[in-house]
């Protein structure tokens, strides 16, 4: 007789698809479907973070370094990231997006051919060559038009990113795109990356996320709620204490085998944008407290700090730290949900082995080799 799914089961299911085994770089981007991007470092940035706890011994600044030889694309998916190439291609052409005047038409042209005639530039190449000057960004403030120019050719597929240097985007001209594919056989493609990613999904988290890829393919926007109906027919859930989740078919969240994290005595401080952290909604439902990041809030009103990221012991989430860097040492200000860290000696071996790896995670690729070969 099948077992019946609990929250305990959904937990465990959650944390064993999401945390697997140390895997390569171009595995584990596969696996996940997609990785966020955020541009903070503290103590590294969103993607490097995420990619820590999934790649073999992996170093801060790996997918940068590596990326030209990856077949990996960055693109705006439900976030901004890094995607396999075969997904990206899924959304493109990209269209359905407000027409440019024509004035801004003809500018992008003139820097496609641009681009085209050098192979890669840097924005301040654009920038050197038109002399766009400024313009006002989204938020407000006031921006470097060709940077503006750049991203908005890139989202509309124009343009590819090549590359970054010293974290700035560098673009090159994007090769035509063939045939669009079939709309609702492609939709349904993109929600199965999103679904492999977050599962298993509170419902609301999963409308959510399909209504986000509106931003991914605007071409397709009003098949948004078709696409939602699809899903939620297809996919296998259940509903305890009121709420509605949903996991990829073929998977069963109450295996025994998902147990193993409960048994497994690691620390790990998991990202703001870490899959298994992402869906706060999730994140309260699994762990019974409120994560949010606070980069963004006003420092008095932070109530865990500017980069709080939080602190996963076994399969639970009992606290957060805030990490940095300085001057080749690793400090970490812990804080913890019920007041006090474990008075457990095997969590300060946990602690202490989770902050030695990130602290060699940190430690720039090249120095490293420098120091091995000393």
């Amino acid at each position: 007789m099948p077992v019946a799914v609990t929250l305990e089961h959904l937990r465990a299911h959650a944390l064993a698809r999401s945390l697997f085994a140390p895997t390569t770089l171009p595995r584990a981007i596969e696996r996940l479907g997609f990785v966020q991007a955020d541009p903070i470092r503290a103590p590294a940035r969103a993607q490097d973070l995420t990619l820590r706890q999934r790649v073999a011994g992996y170093r801060a600044g790996d997918l940068e370094r590596r990326y030209p030889r990856l077949a990996v694309e960055e693109d705006f998916f439900v976030n901004y990231g890094f995607l396999p190439c075969a997904t990206q291609r899924l959304m493109h052409p990209r269209s359905g997006t407000a027409p440019w005047t024509a004035a801004r038409r003809a500018r992008a042209e003139a820097v496609l051919e641009f681009v085209r005639a050098r192979g890669t530039v840097h924005p301040r190449d654009v920038d050197a060559q038109f002399g766009h000057g400024k313009a006002r960004n989204w938020f407000g403030g006031s921006g470097n038009a060709s940077t503006q120019l750049l991203d908005a050719m890139h989202y509309r597929g124009w343009l590819r990113v090549a590359g970054r240097e010293g974290g700035v985007r560098l673009y090159a001209a994007r090769p035509g795109d063939t045939a669009a594919a079939e709309a609702d056989v492609t939709y349904d493609r993109l929600v199965d990356v999103v679904v492999a990613k977050y599962a298993p999904l509170p419902e609301r988290t999963l409308g959510e996320l399909v209504l986000r890829l509106r931003a991914a393919v605007p071409q397709w926007a009003g098949r948004r709620q078709a696409a939602l109906a699809r899903t939620k027919a297809r996919l296998p859930g259940a509903r305890i204490d009121g709420v509605t989740w949903y996991w990829p078919a073929g998977e069963n969240p109450a295996s025994p085998r998902h147990q193993r994290v409960r048994d497994e005595a690691r620390v790990r401080l998991l990202a703001p944008f870490d899959p298994v952290v992402w869906d706060r909604r999730r994140f309260e439902h699994f762990w019974g407290w409120a994560y949010r990041f606070e980069a963004y809030t006003p420092a008095a009103r932070r109530e865990r700090g500017y980069y709080a990221l939080p602190l996963l012991w076994r399969d639970r989430v009992i606290g957060w730290g805030n990490l940095s860097w300085r001057d080749g040492r690793l400090d970490a200000d812990l804080g913890y949900v019920c007041g006090r860290a474990p008075r457990d000696t095997t969590f300060r071996r946990a602690l202490d082995e989770e902050l030695a790896r990130i602290a060699a995670f940190l430690v720039p690729r090249r120095a490293a080799a420098n120091a091995s070969e000393a």
